[in-house]
């Protein structure tokens, strides 16, 4: 199992599989995506040594990421590939819920366990301003369609912000009354390219947690494969309340993630000032040599990010690796 030099076990693989997306929030991609979409992507039998690799280090949890990952025509087979290795025991997916509705039976189908999707407002003229995209009343009607008719555990996100941040928390405990959804404030991150957003709107976690203490919910532990939020529960509520804190003392100290981008780099941190190029072991479909080199790399693993000084790193925007 992979154990890095701080004594945590990585059983947590975030793969993006491309860093295009077709949104344009704000505080990622403000202007869209900029240049044109990569043509060397990982291919599915990339995908396919990278996975096995990564399951013989102890990787229980697999999330595909992007960008935007249902923009893949080949999305399905990747989580029917994934799903299919052995040591693999959950696979989820982050999405902007563009395509829910036209691809979620097909994603049911091939194994889908977990499916986060970004839903930064409950109100459809904010939903529309921050993503550049006027759907939000589909987006929900197709949400209500996979509590519906499917199994797959379903979370929401929403990026932490100033301004909105009293309408979200009183939308979101409105929709998790009666749904068994997660709805997941996330602190707002500085990147390089959003600075000036980042410190107009950016808002601490107390504003959402001390409401939650205050008014009976109760803070929950995480599970050892699960990912950094912290979950609140109520008695009256079906849903929960979570949150991503990444400026909270200590945040680092329970990191069980590695992250791979679209072109087979891996971060060891998601703020890291540097990454490493494992395409070659993929093309070559060296799995062993793969497996060697991931226990190389945890030496080097950071302790921690380095937020806090307003660093990081080599993270321009979150679309290239996917939060």
């Amino acid at each position: 199992m992979l154990t890095d030099g701080f004594s945590r076990r990585l059983t947590y693989l975030r793969l993006s599989i491309t860093d295009f997306c077709n949104f344009r929030c704000g505080y990622c991609l403000p202007n869209g995506y900029q240049g044109k979409r990569p043509d060397n992507e990982l291919s599915l039998q990339e995908i396919d040594v990278l996975i096995k690799a990564f399951s013989q280090v102890g990787t229980k949890k697999v999330r595909l990421t992007g960008g935007e990952p249902s923009i893949r025509k080949d999305v399905t087979q990747i989580i029917e590939q994934v799903k299919a290795t052995p040591g693999i025991e959950t696979v989820a997916m982050t999405s902007n819920g563009y395509k829910l509705g036209k691809h979620l039976a097909n994603w049911q189908q091939a194994g889908l366990d977990q499916l986060n999707i970004s839903l930064d407002s409950f109100d459809a003229p904010t939903f529309h301003k921050m993503t550049g995209f006027n759907m939000l009343p589909q987006l929900l009607h197709d949400i209500d369609m996979l509590l519906a008719t499917t199994d797959i555990k379903l979370k929401l996100n929403g990026i932490l912000m100033e301004d909105t941040a009293y309408d979200s928390l009183i939308a979101a405990l409105e929709f998790v009354k009666t749904r068994p959804v997660t709805y997941r404030f996330i602190e707002f991150m500085q990147t390089t390219d959003n600075r000036d957003l980042f410190f107009a709107q950016h808002a601490q976690s107390a504003l959402i947690t001390d409401y939650l203490l205050k008014n009976g919910w109760q803070a929950h532990n995480r599970g050892q494969n699960d990912g950094p939020a912290i979950e609140y529960s109520h008695p009256d509520y079906v849903g929960r309340i979570g949150m991503i804190a990444p400026y909270a003392p200590h945040f680092c100290d329970s990191c069980n993630r590695l992250r791979v981008s679209s072109l087979g780099k891996v971060h060891l941190c998601l703020f890291d000032q540097g990454n490493y190029d494992i395409r070659n072991y993929l093309q070559q479909q060296d799995v062993a040599g793969l497996v060697q080199k991931l226990h190389e790399f945890m030496p080097i693993k950071p302790e921690h990010h380095h937020l806090a000084e307003s660093n990081s790193g080599i993270m321009h925007n979150l679309s290239m690796i996917g939060g």
